[in-house]
């Protein structure tokens, strides 16, 4: 099976305090197919895949779970993988 949608990658360099903002922020615009979230020294703390277009109370999860993130770090980065 061949795949026929391209994907981009965007990397966003955040603090802990905006990281639940952005996250917020990428998913309204939409086509998001997964987002990683990154601590300064680079490892993976979480990853979320929004293949299906996470929207209002099933979102609601998966932000408690950043939030807890966002209180672990101070600094962090974001990649998020897009359908081109």
């Amino acid at each position: 099976m061949s795949k026929n949608k391209k994907t981009t990658e965007e990397v966003f360099q955040v603090t802990g305090e905006e990281l639940v903002k952005k996250i917020k922020e990428l998913v309204q615009k939409g086509n998001i197919r997964k987002i990683t979230i990154k601590n300064k020294e680079g490892r993976d703390l979480l990853a979320l895949p929004l293949t299906f277009g996470v929207v209002g109370a099933l979102l609601l999860p998966t932000l408690a779970a950043i939030g807890a993130v966002a209180a672990l770090v101070s600094e962090c980065t974001i990649l998020v993988e897009k359908e081109a």
